[in-house]
């Protein structure tokens, strides 16, 4: 009886388990189809063509606005590992005075939502920086909203590395810059790569801000673009799912290839 309830169990988890699979990839299966189908096609049912493909090569400059959320994505996880690696080391292992009270206060500023500092941050870009519709003005606003999240994930990480370890590279008269490049950074590279996947697919996906900061076409993101081709009187359908899939594969492509990194990361941080 105790081998049957278990099988009974398992087949129900398994079937449970399916039915979770099949309601999360509906979406993206339903995405994939109606991308390579035309308007009467898709209003049919039946039938495949690429030419919703055509039409969102001819509405939007797909490879400038691709090239834009690359270089906006890659800027904002570069300067959000700069900071989180450097503070979360900082906060870990040098302790210096205040420094409680400044953690607590990076971690007050995860829980602001951004719809509430958003129309700030573009005075302060626009009006201030006179950074609106650059790359770099992009690129700040969403490195000031990763950056905690990421300097508290590295603090909990650091935080599990020995200080022995710190104490003893010291002694062998490293400074803490050189034991921070040569022995703190190394040993982190999951929790690293954790930051990076994360915050990646966070910007590049990312909508309100680039509306607000990057709304000029030679500047305009992917995701964007994608916008756009909803503000007409009839939405493409088809060729939006083809934007939106085209959109979606750097996302799934960076996380396919760094899951075991991720996951890795997060458990070692976790146990840790």
């Amino acid at each position: 009886m105790g081998i049957a309830r278990r099988r009974v169990g398992r087949g129900l988890i398994f079937l449970v388990l399916c039915l979770v699979v099949v309601i999360m990839l509906f979406p993206f299966l339903f995405m994939v189809l109606t991308a390579f189908r035309s308007r009467d096609q898709y209003l049919t049912g039946q039938g495949f063509s690429l030419d919703s493909w055509r039409e969102l090569f001819k509405f939007l400059p797909v490879v400038q606005e691709l090239i834009n959320s690359a270089v906006v994505t890659g800027g904002a996880v570069l300067l959000i590992i700069a900071v989180s690696t450097t503070g979360g080391f900082a906060f870990a292992k040098l302790g210096f005075r205040g420094s409680g009270f400044v953690f607590l206060g990076i971690l007050a500023g995860m829980m602001i939502p951004m719809q509430s500092i958003i129309i700030p941050e573009f005075v302060n870009i626009a009006r201030v920086l006179h950074l609106n519709n650059q790359y770099l003005g992009a690129i700040l606003v969403y490195a000031a909203l990763g950056a905690p999240f990421a300097t508290y994930l590295m603090t909990t990480y650091y935080r599990g590395v020995p200080t022995e370890l710190v104490e003893a590279s010291v002694m062998d008269g490293a400074s803490y810059w050189q034991v921070f490049r040569k022995v703190m950074l190394p040993l982190s590279i999951p929790a690293i790569t954790t930051v990076a996947v994360l915050q990646f697919i966070q910007v590049w996906d990312d909508l309100l801000v680039g509306l607000l900061f990057l709304n000029e076409p030679h500047v305009r993101t992917i995701t964007v673009g994608l916008a756009v081709i909803q503000t007409g009187r009839v939405v493409n359908v088809p060729a939006l799912m083809a934007g939106s899939l085209l959109s979606a594969l750097p996302a799934i492509l960076v996380y396919l290839i760094f899951q075991r990194n991720l996951i890795q990361g997060l458990t070692m941080g976790v146990n840790k």
